[in-house]
């Protein structure tokens, strides 16, 4: 079994190493937000889902206009809600009768 402790210091090093790769420097990766997303909606739809879930927060978080650390992190955040809003719904409820009209990035 793993230690927390070592998973932080691991997903620290790997956000580092990844983040200096892709030349996205001033991003810290809020590793629990981005967790709790893939795990919730891995359960409530299918184990791939957490994965493309993971992958449309941070797309989502990159297409809108942020300034530093502090813009980025609340894109990240609202993308993240937005899908954790969806999964609440399920795949089967899709949109509410409103839409999805004030959820975009």
């Amino acid at each position: 079994m793993t230690d927390l402790g070592d998973e932080t210091r691991t997903l620290n090093e790997w956000s580092r190493q990844l983040t200096q790769a892709l030349q996205i420097l001033d991003l810290e990766v809020d590793h629990e937000r981005i967790v709790q997303v893939a795990r919730e909606t891995a359960d409530a739809v299918s184990p791939s889902a957490g994965v493309v879930s993971a992958f449309l927060v941070g797309y989502a978080a990159g297409s809108k206009d942020t300034r530093g650390r502090k813009g980025s992190a609340e894109a990240v955040e609202s993308a993240a809600d937005v899908v954790m809003q969806v999964c609440s719904k399920g795949v089967v409820d899709g949109p509410d009768k409103n839409g999805w009209a004030k959820t975009g990035q």
